[in-house]
């Protein structure tokens, strides 16, 4: 199945913008961020069609995924 992926600040080095994927059935959003060779530990927010989301969920077709990292400042 098909879904869109859209990466936010460092998560972009190296990497993409947005893009399209193909991803398997049973796939989780953890698994699509391992995948990418993103630390778990780096993601902040989880945005799955505009609605925040856990990395457990699993996706379906036409899904549009966002993830950001964590922000730090002060």
């Amino acid at each position: 199945m098909q879904i869109t992926v859209k990466l936010f600040a460092s998560f972009r080095i190296g990497r993409f913008i947005t893009a399209i994927r193909e991803v398997g059935g049973e796939t989780a959003i953890s698994d699509v961020i391992s995948q990418l060779g993103i630390p778990a530990e780096e993601v902040g927010t989880i945005m799955l069609n505009n609605r925040h989301a856990d990395p457990g969920q699993l996706l379906k077709e036409g899904d549009r995924l966002a993830l950001f990292p964590l922000v730090g400042g002060g």
